[in-house]
């Protein structure tokens, strides 16, 4: 099982281009099983996350070619495809869970395995079968699998989300595209990623307008073939961007929107970095002296993302004094604090609320990874921790961020892949 060997302190330096957008490329490949005509999706990150859903899209029927790179792809369906999502493609991932609204809506049944991916929560998929059930699919839980179904096409109709639920008002969104009728979702998540999608999905001849987080959607028979570009990963971005204001960086960062992270951004110019943004790139240079921030609260778009919530809490052990993080989305999300603390941070939690003391001086130690963000938190940390520090199970990383190492390496991070 790989690992990260990283020798700290590093003071980093230079560019980093940031590629696209593993939560929204997901959503976007799970959305093109409603397609009868091809589909090409390019800026898909390398990442073991976008291969599984392209296995996932394999094993129900999809054609799929791949450039060089692999960072487009071309999808072709049959007219008629498979309905049967296995457990073992989708236990290492929560986003499977999204073929489930395009194979109700485009092809009235599904067998789904319910999901696995990170153990940060519950994030329980309750809201996803009600929206779908009113919609018009009838299910059963067996044996792990959702059995569902539905008598022709789903029907439009009012929905309205009882708790704000990203996956769910994905799921919602795609199926609803081929309903019959008209579809009003009140309450819904409102992230870059799902605009993102609602945008390919015009693209492609549906019919979704905005008005607030109200999403309004008139059925349509059917998608035409079209070519998107994936946005960029915020949450890559906030990760360097973090990265920079810790290690006294000066750092360019490329190919990106930065009102997508416009929140954690002025998180970091509170605690002393000095940033310049553009159309597509920013400009960032960590203090000598970081400040410490108290109440930073994670919350849906556009508050503060629980993705960025362990990368924070990093920045926190290094600044001068006292800091707390309510984590309001994942009630499991501090499993990185107890491995912080094996470098020498001084983290209290209680309940959902961690409270930092600052000036840590970190050592380098032996540290496991439990989930994606966390892992990535245990980079940043061990980065400006004295000595040499060892990451395992960094097949977490892996799920979602291309080629860390290189582009860590590139900008000063003394970092090696072991096997």
């Amino acid at each position: 099982m790989d690992k990260f060997l990283i020798e700290g302190p590093c003071k980093i330096k230079g560019k980093v281009k940031i590629s696209g957008a593993k939560n929204s490329a997901l959503v976007l490949l799970a959305a093109t099983l409603l397609f009868e005509k091809p589909v090409t999706l390019k800026n898909l990150p390398r990442v073991r996350d976008i291969n599984t859903m392209l296995n996932l899209l394999k094993s129900l029927g999809s054609k799929i070619t791949l450039s060089k790179d692999r960072k487009t792809a071309r999808i072709q369906n049959k007219k008629k495809l498979k309905t049967f999502a296995s457990y073992s493609l989708v236990k290492t991932m929560r986003a499977s869970i999204l073929v489930l609204g395009p194979l109700i809506s485009k092809f009235h049944k599904s067998t789904t395995s319910y999901p696995g991916g990170c153990n940060i929560g519950l994030r329980p998929v309750n809201y996803h079968l009600s929206a779908l059930k009113k919609l018009g699919m009838k299910y059963q839980i067996k044996k792990g699998y959702i059995h569902a179904k539905s008598n022709g096409r789903l029907l439009g109709t009012t929905i309205k989300f009882s708790k704000i639920s990203v996956g769910a008002t994905e799921n919602t969104i795609i199926a609803a595209c081929l309903a019959r009728g008209k579809t009003i979702i009140k309450n819904c998540a409102i992230e870059p990623e799902i605009k993102d999608l609602t945008n390919f999905l015009n693209c492609a001849g549906a019919k979704i307008t905005w008005k607030g987080r109200t999403c309004l959607i008139t059925g349509v028979n059917s998608l035409n073939e079209t070519d998107y570009s994936v946005m960029a990963d915020r949450i890559e971005t906030g990760t360097f961007c973090v990265a920079a204001t810790i290690a006294q960086g000066d750092l360019e960062i490329q190919n990106l929107n930065p009102k997508n992270i416009k929140t954690e951004l002025n998180i970091l110019k509170k605690a002393g970095a000095k940033i310049r943004v553009f159309e597509n790139k920013i400009f960032i240079k960590g203090p000598k002296v970081i400040k410490p921030i108290k109440n930073i609260k994670t919350k849906e778009w556009p508050g503060i993302a629980t993705d960025m919530q362990s990368q924070l809490m990093v920045l926190m052990c290094k600044a001068n004094g006292e800091s707390s993080i309510t984590e309001n989305i994942f009630e499991n999300r501090f499993l990185h604090a107890s491995e912080l603390q094996r470098l020498g941070a001084k983290i209290k939690i209680i309940n959902n609320k961690a409270t930092i003391q600052g000036n840590t001086k970190l050592i380098g130690a032996e540290l496991m990874s439990s989930d994606l963000r966390a892992s990535v938190a245990l980079v940043l940390a061990a980065m400006v921790s004295r000595g040499k520090s060892t990451i395992n199970r960094v097949y977490h990383l892996d799920r979602g961020y291309e080629n860390i190492e290189k582009k860590l390496r590139k900008i000063g991070v003394k970092i090696k892949r072991l096997k």
